[in-house]
Order: C-alpha cells, then sequence, then structure tokens
C-alpha cells in the first residue's frame, strides 16, 4: 500500500486562454478527508477530472494510489468512486436496478441494495424509477452508487447540495463511516460550514491556484479571532450588542467590567468561520 493517497506536482489545465488549474501542488493522505474549498469556477471540478481520468493534465503530474494518472487510468478507476454534482443515473431503471448494473460491472456480488438504501435513507423506495425521484434523492443514491463496490478513494462533489438538512447530515455520516472503513476522501464544495464538519485538512483555492492548505483548527488560529459576545438590558429596556476580542492581554479585565457595568442578559463566544478566513484571506466571497 502506498503512504499516499494522492500526490500532485504542479498540476495544471487551461481551456484555452483560461487557466482552470495552475500548477497545484498536494497531498491526500490514507483515511483522510481533505476539503477542496472555492468558489464556483475556482478549479475544484477540473482538478477532480484530472485526479480520476477525464481530462489529462496540460502539466504537473499527478499519483492516484502510486499510479500515475496519465498512464494508468484503467488501474485507477476500478479501485475508485465518483459522486458528482451531475447526476448521470439511468433514468428509466429504478435505483435498485442501477446498483445492480453498477455492481456487474465492478464484479461486485455480495452486497445488499436495501441496506445500502438505507445508508443513505432511501430505505422502501428502490423498486421506483429514477425518473421519478427528487433531485436530492438522485443525489443520495449517487453516493450510494460511489461506494457500493468499497473504493479505496472517494471523490465527493458537492455531495449534500440540494439536499434538505436531515438528508444532508445522513450523507455526512456516510462520508465519516466511510473515512472510519479506511477509506481516503477528496471533497469539493464551496460549503465552508460543511467542510468545517467533515474535512481533517482543506484546500482554500482561488482562480485556480491554492491559498491555504491547513487543518481547519490551525487556519482558524493562524487568520482567525474569538470573541465574547453578550446582549446587554438598557436603561430603556431595549437590549445592546457588545463584543470583546478574546485572547487578548486586557480580556479578563474587559469581562469583568462588563459584567460588574451592566445587565447582561445573553453572552456566547464566537470563533472565526472557514467563510470568515477564505474571505480574509482571498478578499472575495464564495458567490463571486
Amino acid at each position: 500500500m502506498t503512504e499516499k493517497a494522492i500526490v500532485a506536482s504542479n498540476l495544471a489545465y487551461n481551456y484555452g486562454d483560461l487557466m482552470a488549474v495552475d500548477h497545484i501542488d498536494f497531498e491526500l493522505g490514507r483515511s483522510e478527508i481533505l476539503g477542496f474549498l472555492g468558489p464556483n469556477g475556482a478549479g475544484k471540478t477540473t482538478t477532480v477530472k484530472m485526479l480520476t481520468g477525464q481530462l489529462k493534465p496540460k502539466a504537473g503530474q499527478a499519483k492516484v494510489l502510486g499510479f500515475s494518472v496519465i498512464d494508468n487510468v484503467r488501474k485507477i478507476q476500478g479501485r475508485i468512486g465518483i459522486c458528482f454534482e451531475e447526476t448521470n443515473l439511468y433514468e428509466q431503471m429504478s435505483a435498485r436496478e442501477n446498483l445492480n448494473l453498477f455492481a456487474q460491472l465492478f464484479g461486485v456480488d455480495d452486497f445488499d441494495p436495501e441496506q445500502l438504501l438505507d445508508r443513505v435513507g432511501l430505505s422502501g423506495r428502490g423498486r421506483e424509477k429514477v425518473q421519478n425521484y427528487s433531485k436530492g434523492m438522485k443525489q443520495r443514491l449517487m453516493v450510494a452508487r460511489s461506494i457500493l463496490h468499497r473504493p479505496e478513494i472517494l471523490f465527493l462533489d458537492e455531495p449534500t447540495d440540494g439536499l434538505d438538512p436531515s438528508s444532508a447530515e445522513s450523507i455526512r455520516d456516510v462520508i465519516l463511516e466511510e473515512r472510519d472503513r479506511g477509506a481516503s476522501v477528496f471533497l469539493t464544495t464551496h460549503n465552508m460550514a460543511e467542510a468545517d464538519k467533515l474535512s481533517d485538512r482543506v484546500v482554500f483555492l482561488n482562480k485556480g491556484r491554492i491559498v491555504a492548505l491547513d487543518t481547519p483548527h490551525n487556519l482558524k488560529q493562524q487568520y482567525g479571532s474569538r470573541v465574547l459576545k453578550a446582549e446587554i438590558v438598557t436603561e430603556d429596556g431595549g437590549l445592546e450588542e457588545r463584543e470583546i476580542v478574546l485572547d487578548e492581554e486586557e480580556t479578563p479585565e474587559l469581562i469583568r467590567q462588563l459584567f460588574a457595568d451592566n445587565k447582561v442578559s445573553t453572552v456566547h463566544s464566537e470563533e472565526a468561520t472557514l467563510e470568515d478566513i477564505f474571505i480574509e484571506i482571498t478578499g472575495r466571497g464564495l458567490s463571486e
């Protein structure tokens, strides 16, 4: 077994004059979830397509499970699972039939389709035609299909997009279960809150370039600040918000004064989010 699931070096791809992925370097460890984060058009999907053999890099190289993505696509594809944001299911077939067909293609004969559907929140819906599924149900079926053959690397492109909160949480549980099973997970998303919950490390991708790569905790420590937010009762009975930056030399005295001089209604601490940090590093939001 190779030490790293993915090693990318100077990886690049351009569409004419547009440099979609601009000579990036990163690694994905075994049993690690790497959040590949950035706004639409940052180069996330193009990177996945190069790593999965759908696009040939214009420069640099990448090794997946120890094999070059340029010369060994067939050796790689049978050992990875892919779930893209755009569904590519057989609409006229049922969910069970979709899974059974995929199992045949990968030579898997020891799986229970109903158990797999239950894992992604589609229990009891396996005999329905996929054309009658909602967008969220199709997305869950895509996730089920991607893990059917117990892949060593799981590529997930916006896996919870369009899902209701309960369904999204069930998919997040599946992702963590797959990581605990031993799979490495390459997660592309513009949902920073989701990446914060799931990722062991995160990459910030902006205009095709990596601008930060670290654990969510380290990025928050380096770029973010923690604050204490309180609501105090004013003389006319209204509420006024106060904010105190934590971890400063004067913080203890400021907090003492806050409670000594005011009637505090509510108080809570708050740390910077990954989205806050992305905006601080790049000067742009995720929707730009």
